[in-house]
């Protein structure tokens, strides 16, 4: 496996980690009812800040795996799997990591930060792979 994919792989298991505490969090203030419910109307109540963050957390890494999968697919599939994109890819997963925490606990302004360097990552692999 390249490391590209091992990165993708690891990025989806963070991901799938990601929503754990999330679930557990709604599903104690909002209650099964309304989380087992088809959710045609809003809730009674907001998710706590907390919980809040970490939904928009998840939701934010599905919006990021959706480019950088784009990206390790380029990479693998053109062959161009290099010393570069390999980088690229773990620095991608060691931005979404630290993304979890700023996010959840409010890191002004290094979660735009990090967002950054994941983002950057990502289309410096796409970028690698077309020279």
């Amino acid at each position: 496996m390249t490391p590209e994919l091992t990165a993708l792989a690891l990025a989806g298991l963070l991901q799938a980690a990601t929503f754990l505490p999330f679930s557990v969090l709604a599903n104690m203030e909002l209650g099964a009812n309304y989380t087992t419910s088809p959710r045609d109307k809003p809730p009674d109540a907001p998710l706590s800040t907390l919980t809040g963050r970490l939904q928009r957390t998840m939701n934010n890494t599905w919006e990021a795996l959706i480019l950088f999968t784009l990206a390790v697919v380029v990479v693998t599939l053109g062959g161009q799997s290099s010393g570069v994109t390999a980088a690229c890819g773990w620095i991608f997963l060691a931005a979404r990591l630290l993304y979890i925490p700023a996010y959840a606990f409010g890191w002004r302004p290094w979660r735009s930060v990090i967002w950054m360097v994941g983002f950057t990552a990502t289309v410096a692999m796409i970028l690698a792979a077309l020279i």
